[in-house]
C-alpha cells in the first residue's frame, strides 16, 4: 500500500512538472527587467530597458512564477503571438502611460520621460517569452546632485545599472518590485551598498533562480535525488554538483570561461535526461557517476553565470554578491531535496518497492522532459 501511495505521489508531482515543462522551461516565466541608466555629459538621461513587453502590456502581476496564473494570461498569450511591427504599434498607443509610470527623480524632483525607441525581437516559437528593448529619454536638471530610481511595483523586480559620463563601469543594484534605489550621486564617489543588504539581495536572487524559476535545475536535482533512498549517494552527487557549478560560475564572471547559451542550454537539458536515464539502469552510486555529475555541474554553473552577467553585479560588492547568489542557489537546491524527501523518502519502503514505485516512473518523466527540452533548445534556440 505504501508503495502504491508513493507511486501516486511521485507520478502526480513529476507529471505536474512535465506539464509545466511542456512549453519549455522558460515559456511562462517572467524574467526580471534589466534597466541601464546613463547620464550623458550633454545633460540627457537615457534608460534602456530589456523587458518582456507583452507582460507589461497585459499587466501580468509582479512576482508570478508562471503567467498562466494571471487573470490576464489570455491577453498575454495573444500579444506574444503578434509580429514585431504589430506589437510595436499596439505599444505605441500606451507608451506615454508606460513612461509616466516611472518616477525618476533628481534631488526629489521627478522628470518626464519619453519613449524614443522600441525594438521587439522577431517572432519565433510563440510558446517562449521574448525580450524587447525600450529606450526612454529625459533631461537632467542643471546642477542636480542626487538621482533616485523609483517605479511601480507592477513592473516587477529590476536590475538597475547606472553609469555617469566618464564612468568605466556600471554601478548595479538589484531592486524588488516597487523598491526605491539608494540615492546615486551625480558627482563624486558612489556610496558603497551595505554588505549585509547586498548579501541578502543576492541570496534571494539565487534562491528564486532555483525555486520557482529554475525548473531545469529542479529536475536535475530531482534526478540526483531519485537514485537512492540512502543519504550518502545523494550527498556525494550534490557535493560534486555544488563544487563544479561554483567553479564555472566564478570563472565565467571573471571572464576566464565563456560559452554561448546556444551551446550551454541544450547541454543542460541533455544532462537532465542523462541522469534520469542512468537511474533506470543503476541500483546504486557507480564510480563514474560523481565524475559525470561534476561535469554537468560545470555546465549548470555557466547557466547560472548567464543570469548574473545579464543582471549585473555591483563592482564594489562583487565577491559578496557572488557568494550570496551561490548561497541562494544552494538553499534552493536543498529546498527541492527536502520537499522530495518529505514526500517520498519518509514512506520507509523497501529498496525494491522504491525502485518500482518511484525511481522508474519518476526517471522516465524527467528523461522525457529533458530530451524534449534538448530538442527544443537545439531547434528553436530557446
Amino acid at each position: 500500500m505504501r508503495a502504491l501511495i508513493a507511486f501516486g505521489l511521485s507520478v502526480v508531482m513529476l507529471f505536474t512538472l512535465t506539464l509545466v515543462g511542456d512549453d519549455g522551461a522558460r515559456a511562462h516565466e517572467i524574467r526580471p527587467m534589466v534597466a541601464e541608466v546613463e547620464f550623458a555629459a550633454d545633460g540627457r538621461l537615457t534608460v534602456s530597458l530589456d523587458i518582456i513587453l507583452e507582460a507589461s502590456m497585459a499587466k501580468i502581476e509582479a512576482g508570478l512564477a508562471n503567467t498562466d496564473d494571471s487573470a490576464n494570461a489570455e491577453l498575454y498569450d495573444q500579444l506574444r503571438a503578434l509580429p514585431p511591427a504589430e506589437l510595436e504599434a499596439r505599444f505605441a498607443e500606451e507608451q506615454d502611460a508606460f513612461a509616466d509610470g516611472f518616477n525618476l527623480t533628481f534631488d526629489g524632483q521627478a522628470i518626464p520621460l519619453t519613449v524614443t525607441e522600441v525594438v521587439v525581437a522577431p517572432l519565433g516559437d510563440v510558446r517562449v517569452s521574448r525580450n524587447s528593448s525600450v529606450l526612454l529619454s529625459g533631461a537632467i536638471p542643471p546642477g542636480a546632485d542626487m538621482f533616485v530610481w523609483d517605479y511601480p511595483a507592477s513592473y516587477g523586480a529590476v536590475a538597475v545599472k547606472l553609469r555617469r559620463a566618464g564612468d568605466a563601469e556600471f554601478t548595479s543594484a538589484w531592486l524588488q518590485a516597487g523598491e526605491r534605489s539608494d540615492p546615486f550621486p551625480m558627482q563624486g564617489l558612489v556610496p558603497e551598498r551595505d554588505t549585509v543588504e547586498t548579501l541578502v539581495d543576492y541570496i534571494e536572487l539565487g534562491y528564486i533562480h532555483i525555486v520557482p524559476r529554475g525548473l531545469d535545475h529542479i529536475l536535475f536535482v530531482l534526478g540526483l535525488f531519485l537514485l537512492s533512498t540512502r543519504m550518502r549517494p545523494l550527498l556525494v552527487q550534490v557535493t560534486c554538483f555544488t563544487v563544479a557549478h561554483s567553479i564555472t560560475l566564478a570563472l565565467s564572471l571573471y571572464g576566464v570561461v565563456e560559452l554561448p547559451p546556444s551551446i550551454v542550454e541544450p547541454l543542460i537539458a541533455l544532462s537532465i535526461a542523462y541522469v534520469a536515464i542512468e537511474n533506470l539502469f543503476m541500483r546504486g552510486l557507480s564510480p563514474w557517476r560523481p565524475v559525470v555529475v561534476f561535469a554537468f555541474g560545470l555546465l549548470h554553473g555557466l547557466g547560472f553565470a548567464g543570469v548574473l552577467i545579464e543582471l549585473g553585479l555591483p563592482q564594489d560588492q562583487f565577491v559578496t554578491a557572488l557568494i550570496g547568489f551561490n548561497v541562494g542557489v544552494e538553499f534552493g537546491q536543498l529546498s527541492v531535496i527536502l520537499v522530495a524527501w518529505l514526500l517520498l523518502a519518509l514512506w520507509q519502503m523497501s529498496e525494491q518497492a522504491y525502485r518500482r514505485a518511484v525511481i522508474i516512473p519518476g526517471s522516465l518523466c524527467i528523461a522525457a522532459v529533458g530530451l524534449y527540452w534538448t530538442f527544443e533548445r537545439v531547434v528553436y534556440g530557446v
